[in-house]
């Protein structure tokens, strides 16, 4: 499958390469992806998506490749579920349009989905039918069935005609086109074949089709810039926001006799455990999971290169697994904090932690000024892992990397413009006990702006608080993207929403017409509340509007059109391949939509192998008020209602089939995206 000039990827070299080393992997063999990538979606910024999604996928999950598993195939399983994800909810056969020139990939892109699958894995990145089948999970008698029925309806297709071979004959054509039928089995089919006039002329016009397929891959032409967008949106992967969390002040006895009074009556009413950890312990959620016996304190160290990490606890639950740890420079004056995706690998992870859900929860940096941490050299921070899979045991974490932190935060950016590491060898034996959870069936359904909404599930971990809800898309010219929520409202507390633990699509949820996501929040398990208010904060919206805006008078610009009341100027036209449309956009307070969504019909079209992409463009942050804020310096949890309007785009046209110009004849506009904030607020018992 890997051809001379594209050498297999070692992946025991991955933390000396690291990520760049998986980016120049998929750069190297960038044509047959795209080729891949084109029976999922064809607009760019999609395609430029699976790219970005699939190489931070298979460098995130590289310590879970098993030995005996190829990574070629594996980092393929990765794009194929990039694609599929990516391909839901797009009507993607709409915007191929139905033409009268059916050229193959137009046709192919009319297969049932396994043969699509089959076919392009075979012939765009020359796959064996065992490596399909173990890539899309089917035997190797599906696999071959899927391509021959595949190749057969292309024929048909095409205009070749249809054939028919002796059927008996039928599973010998894709061994011998593909040169992988036995000595004896070959002779006998050949000598078949040169006296069956029939089976000729039907392998022959089968044969025409998968020289075509087998030569479309270098035939799709990669627009200029594409890997470079690519590299750049997976260069920019940086966290960039902060986790605010409650101030504490920490409370010191002032005598030694005071201390041993209370720790004496302490030991007579049971409560030590509690005062002691509530005076020792300045980590608000950690000193509430010691006081109720969920964890036990470690300190285990280890040091490498002058910088020490000391795991201070560990908490486990069926959410995750919590790691609270510190770092310490010994040489120098620099804060270092763990990531769980870069430079951190788990041993013994097949033996001891969940594989078979999710797991996208980012632990950001702790403020160390919230924490009242004035050492320069010391980081304290929280590191959240896969939930474990058994009761009890031990986890074998071992650091490679150690991302460095930015000493000046007051702009709310934690790391320079150009990553920082410390590299070392640290390795400890973690043990656990795993915590129970209490799960809550809501079964809640809601109306919110028409849509109607369902509050599934809570599960309340001594983590956090984990909400599954639900909404239908059915019809109607407005879909619900993405719910926020503010809070959750106890008669003891309210726990705010975690903003780096919403909206996490959950692919189990096999319900049909409804699609599920999870919401995190502080946790609540140490109230156990009998009922809650559930406040909801926002609901993102994509809302079908169509407009037409002739591009035939080029010279007469710029120009202005209305769109949703607001006023739209296309400032200047370019042609060539890409061609491009440069529009600003008017922003008031009262403008309905934030983003446009651009596309074409099947009449514009001149070639069916047009696609477009919409370039990041400007724009700026409007709060509840109308007033606007500088976007790299504001604090996203303390504006009222905040949204972010585009002010300017750069829209392109790409002709995907050769080097000729586009011809730009109109603009369509199929719809925008908003924010609608909302107060609704629903109460739930807990059984």
């Amino acid at each position: 499958m890997v051809t001379p000039q594209t050498p297999p990827f070692l992946v025991s070299g991955m933390r000396e390469k690291d990520l760049e080393s998986v980016m120049n992997w998929f750069v190297q063999r960038k044509q047959s992806f795209y080729a891949l990538g084109r029976i999922f979606v064809s607009k760019q910024e999609d395609l430029e998506e699976i790219f970005y999604r699939s190489i931070i996928a298979v460098h995130n999950e590289l310590h879970r490749l098993k030995k005996e598993t190829s990574f070629e195939s594996w980092a393929i399983s990765h794009f194929i579920h990039s694609g599929r994800n990516l391909s839901e909810n797009k009507s993607f056969r709409d915007s191929e349009g139905q033409k009268s020139d059916q050229t193959l990939l137009h046709t192919l892109l009319q297969l049932d989905d396994q043969e699509k699958e089959a076919i392009a894995l075979t012939y765009f990145n020359e796959c064996s039918f065992a490596e399909v089948g173990r890539i899309i999970d089917i035997s190797v008698e599906k696999v071959k069935s899927y391509v021959f029925s595949g190749v057969r309806k292309l024929r048909g297709e095409l205009g070749h005609g249809s054939f028919e071979g002796c059927r008996e004959f039928h599973e010998h054509y894709l061994e011998y086109l593909g040169r992988t039928m036995d000595r004896p089995e070959k002779v006998e089919f050949e000598m078949h074949i040169y006296h069956c006039q029939d089976c000729q002329e039907d392998l022959a016009t089968f044969q025409e089709v998968v020289l075509n397929l087998a030569g479309m891959t270098d035939a799709i032409e990669i627009p200029a810039g594409f890997i470079e967008r690519v590299k750049s949106k997976v260069g920019e992967r940086e966290a960039r926001r902060q986790r605010k969390k409650k101030k504490r002040k920490s409370v010191w006895l002032a005598f030694a006799g005071v201390f041993a009074m209370v720790v004496s009556i302490g030991f007579v009413t049971g409560g030590f455990s509690s005062l002691y950890y509530a005076w020792t312990e300045e980590d608000e959620q950690l000193r509430a999971i010691l006081q109720h016996d969920l964890g036990e304190r470690l300190n285990l160290e280890s040091e490498s290169n002058g910088v020490k990490i000391t795991i201070k606890s560990v908490v486990a639950d069926d959410v995750q697994t919590l790691v609270f740890y510190e770092v310490e420079d010994t040489k120098k004056d620099n804060r270092y904090m763990m990531n769980a995706h870069e430079g951190v690998h788990i041993d013994n992870e097949y033996d001891v932690m969940r594989r078979d859900v999710q797991h996208m929860y980012y632990s950001p940096p702790v403020d160390q000024d919230e924490i009242q941490n004035e050492e320069k050299n010391v980081y304290k921070g929280t590191m959240s892992l896969l939930p474990v899979s058994v009761d009890s045991g031990t986890i074998k974490l071992n650091v490679a990397r150690l991302m460095q932190l930015d000493q000046d935060t007051r702009k709310g950016e934690y790391f320079s413009k150009e990553l920082r590491f410390a590299e070392g060898d640290w390795s400890f034996d973690i043990p656990f006990t795993k915590q129970a959870s209490r799960v809550h069936k809501l079964d809640k359904e809601i109306d919110i702006d028409g849509i109607p909404v369902r509050l599934d599930k809570l599960t309340i971990a001594p983590t956090t608080t984990l909400l599954q809800y639900s909404f239908q898309n059915q019809g109607g010219d407005k879909r619900i993207d993405v719910i926020t929520f503010d809070s959750i409202e106890s008669d003891e507390e309210r726990v705010k929403a975690d903003l780096f633990g919403g909206n996490m699509y959950v692919e189990s949820f096999d319900q049909e017409g409804w699609s599920a996501f999870t919401s995190r929040f502080d946790t609540l398990f140490f109230e156990d509340p009998q009922e809650v208010n559930i406040h909801f904060d926002s609901i993102h919206l994509s809302v079908d509007d169509r407009k037409t805006i002739p591009l035939d008078n080029l010279k007469d610009l710029p120009k202005a059109f209305e769109y949703q009341g607001n006023t739209i100027t296309i400032d200047e036209v370019q042609a060539g391949n890409p061609a491009k449309v440069f529009l600003t956009h008017e922003v008031t307070k009262d403008r309905a939509y934030e983003r446009v969504h651009y596309g074409f019909s099947s009449d514009y079209l001149m070639n069916e192998n047009t696609s477009i992409g919409v370039s990041d463009g400007d724009g700026v942050l409007m709060d509840k008020n109308g007033k606007i804020h500088e976007i790299d310096v504001y604090e996203y949890d303390k504006l009222d209602q905040p949204r972010y309007f585009e002010t300017e785009q750069t829209i392109e046209f790409y002709n995907d089939s050769s080097s000729e110009d586009v011809n730009l004849t109109k603009l369509e506009i199929g719809g925008y995206s908003t924010t609608k904030y909302v107060d609704d607020r629903v109460k739930v018992k807990l059984d």
